[in-house]
């Protein structure tokens, strides 16, 4: 059982901050980026983006870091291991609930409107139509990174209490 607890602990913590990172890079980089383009660009660009998201190399990272996480805190829980198990569980919840619930239903939602909006001529459409969807999506993102970051914490000191 060790050996599963190890590996489970460190699949945990690659996931935890592999969907972290991608969070917020998307803080820290990609959308100021984007606010800083001509907002016909950033609108199209963003399209793109959220159409490319949906890949096998995304999957695990966003969909499976609760399961493994959820994975890690039974095993350490029938290992004997009661405290990092609570925080290995602890973690999974709040990727659940705050970072893949959130993003399901606000981020996704609001990605998906914009993919169903046509790419204005009017620069002024479109930079209305960009700061809208950008500071509230913004938002949102900045929550789900939070909640990520917490959870890579939580996990971390799951390992540091095994």
């Amino acid at each position: 059982m060790p050996g599963i607890v190890v590996g489970l602990s460190i699949t945990s913590i690659i996931f935890c901050g592999a969907i972290f990172g991608f969070f917020y890079a998307w803080v820290c980089s990609t959308m100021w980026g984007l606010d800083q383009t001509d907002p016909r660009v950033a609108i199209e660009a963003m399209q793109a983006m959220n159409a490319s998201v949906r890949n096998a190399v995304f999957f695990p990272a966003f969909f499976l870091t609760p399961v493994v996480l959820g994975l890690t805190a039974a095993a350490m829980r029938f290992d004997g291991r009661k405290s990092p198990a609570f925080w290995f569980a602890a973690a999974a919840l709040v990727y659940l609930t705050s970072g893949l619930f959130l993003t399901l239903t606000v981020n996704v939602p609001m990605n998906e409107a914009l993919a169903a909006t046509a790419i204005p001529d009017d620069i002024e459409t479109a930079r209305h139509i960009w700061q809208d969807y950008s500071q509230r999506w913004q938002f949102w993102n900045q929550a789900r990174t939070i909640a990520s970051g917490i959870a890579l914490a939580f996990a971390g000191l799951g390992l540091v209490r095994m």
